[in-house]
């Protein structure tokens, strides 16, 4: 059974003081979230001369009861995205505690030096700038590993099979759109001019 996500556009819910994107989620009690299905509306305009209305869902009902891919929706499977996010942060982790073991390491050294050097001699800066740096670098490694584990349940609508908008002008065909538009504001321009003019 796969859980179901719907992404609706912004604005569905201004009428209630809620003018921001909503995302709709179902999930099955019980069970552990496996597959998700996503359903994307988001690309629909809503105000109130075009709500969001019955014959918006008419796509995503036909589509619901097999849940297949389409250009509005699209599967993720949880296990394979924990999979990948293992993979991604296993060298992270490695790093991490490799990085670790050598700060402890060193922490016991530096006890033996502290026996044997001033507090503030050289070796003992050293030494304590060497752990200091390593720590850094051992927490950050984590923090990698850890944000990239984080991210497999970022669950963001972000449709894969939407095709993006591009814009085939060249730059001639831009500078005869700015040169037209300016022609058409000096019109109206001048129009004002006459109508100030007059009265």
């Amino acid at each position: 059974m796969k859980s179901l996500i719907v992404s609706l556009p912004g604005g569905v819910f201004t009428a209630a003081g809620a003018g921001v994107k909503t995302n709709h989620l179902f999930f099955s009690k019980g069970q552990s979230t496996r597959k998700i299905w996503y359903y994307d509306l988001s690309s629909i305009k809503v105000g109130k001369k075009t709500p969001l209305t019955i014959k918006t869902f008419e796509e995503f009902f036909r589509l619901l009861p097999e849940r297949p891919d389409s250009e509005l929706s699209w599967t993720i499977n949880m296990d394979e995205r924990k999979q990948k996010a293992a993979e991604e942060a296993c060298p992270f982790k490695e790093k991490a505690t490799a990085t670790s073991q050598k700060v402890a390491q060193l922490s016991e050294r530096l006890k033996e030096l502290k026996k044997t050097f001033a507090r503030k001699s050289k070796v003992i800066e050293e030494a304590e700038k060497m752990i200091a740096d390593l720590t850094r670098e051992a927490r950050t490694n984590a923090a990698k590993a850890k944000e990239i584990q984080d991210a497999v349940y970022d669950l963001k609508a972000v449709n894969p099979n939407k095709k993006a908008d591009t814009d085939n002008h060249t730059p001639e065909d831009l500078l005869d759109i700015i040169e037209t538009k300016g022609r058409e504001i000096a019109e109206a321009l001048a129009v004002l001019r006459i109508g100030l003019s007059i009265s």
